[in-house]
């Protein structure tokens, strides 16, 4: 109890930096810590203005971790995410021999702006150090030293010159959250602002060793096999070939959630928990992290497209016909 109440500790810490740059945007935090603290990789998407690039690069200021950022353009090759073999010579002896040059993704928090701005080859030299945490290149394997997050941007208005991410990719990312426009309010606070003195400078508030504590306290955080199951029934019925799917998943979706949003849904509400300083996830934990988990799982057929139905309406509709009985 005590290391879960130190994680809330830890995580109102973050938030009371992030609030003195950022307006607004509860939803969006929370979801950002719950990927934080799982462990786990998140795609913002929202158009241009919204300070999806301003929420990240102040997180990575906020908790003390390295952080670097690639702006996503057609012309990126895999080799300048990744790193590539320069061939150097000893000036003592004349030899010459080939050194690993690292490149941004050797960071904690790397911030992929607007990553559907480049081709599929470059998008994929993220998956395997997504994953698996390490790059291969020419035959060996070089550990990215954890923490290590994707946290990456993209803009859902304007398709031109884009190239959607492909279903295994976006499989990689815990959550996906949409970012809304501010309010009023909120958008009169923002310029007043932006629009005066400067930004004011944060403080780190959390180690990285903290921060490495916090994600195994969120492992430990206990799951009864009832939410387990509940959790492993959103995402099956999200699939159009599981008997009990509701009837707008056998209308318009194609493929459904795999078991890695099963595991998502999990460790999101064991996150959720933890964050409120609960030792225990419960059903509503989960219902909270099925949205962000299960909307860029599913893959819609033209007939949503056709009459714009949304994964989002799916996914409520999944809950919606979803018991907590077992």
């Amino acid at each position: 109890m005590a290391d879960v109440e130190n994680l809330a500790a830890i995580q109102a810490r973050i938030v009371e930096q992030l609030r003195r740059r950022i307006v607004g945007m509860d939803s969006v935090i929370e979801h950002l810590l719950t990927a934080l603290f799982s462990r786990g990789h998140c795609l913002f998407i929202g158009v241009p203005g919204l300070a999806k690039t301003l929420l990240i690069s102040t997180l990575a200021e906020a908790v003390g971790l390295e952080f670097n950022r690639i702006q996503f353009t057609p012309d990126l090759m895999p080799s300048d995410i990744t790193g590539t073999d320069v061939l150097e010579e000893d000036q003592t002896t004349g030899k010459r021999t080939f050194q690993f040059v690292r490149g941004p993704v050797f960071c904690n928090l790397l911030l992929a702006d607007e990553v559907n701005r480049t081709p599929p080859k470059t998008q994929a030299a993220l998956l395997q150090a997504m994953q698996e945490g390490f790059v291969t290149a020419s035959g060996n394997d070089h550990p990215l030293h954890p923490p290590f997050h994707v946290f990456a941007t993209q803009n859902p208005i304007e398709q031109e010159g884009t190239y959607p991410l492909p279903e295994a990719q976006l499989d990689r990312f815990m959550l996906s959250v949409q970012v809304d426009y501010p309010t009023l309010d909120q958008e009169v606070e923002i310029v007043s602002r932006t629009t005066g003195r400067e930004p004011i400078a944060l403080d780190a508030v959390v180690t990285r060793e903290e921060l490495l504590r916090s994600q195994q306290v969120v492992r430990a955080v206990i799951v009864a096999p009832d939410v387990i199951r509940y959790a492993v029934n959103l995402a099956s019925k999200s699939r159009p070939i599981h008997e009990s799917a509701p009837t707008a998943v056998k209308q318009y979706v194609a493929w459904g959630a795999g078991p890695r949003a099963s595991q998502y849904l999990v460790l999101g509400a064991k996150a959720r928990a933890a964050m409120d300083g609960r030792p225990h996830a419960s059903f509503e934990d989960v219902r909270a992290m099925a949205d962000p988990v299960l909307s860029h799982r599913l893959s819609l057929n033209f007939q949503a497209e056709a009459e714009r139905i949304s994964s989002m309406e799916i996914v409520a509709q999944i809950i919606a016909q979803t018991s907590t009985k077992p």
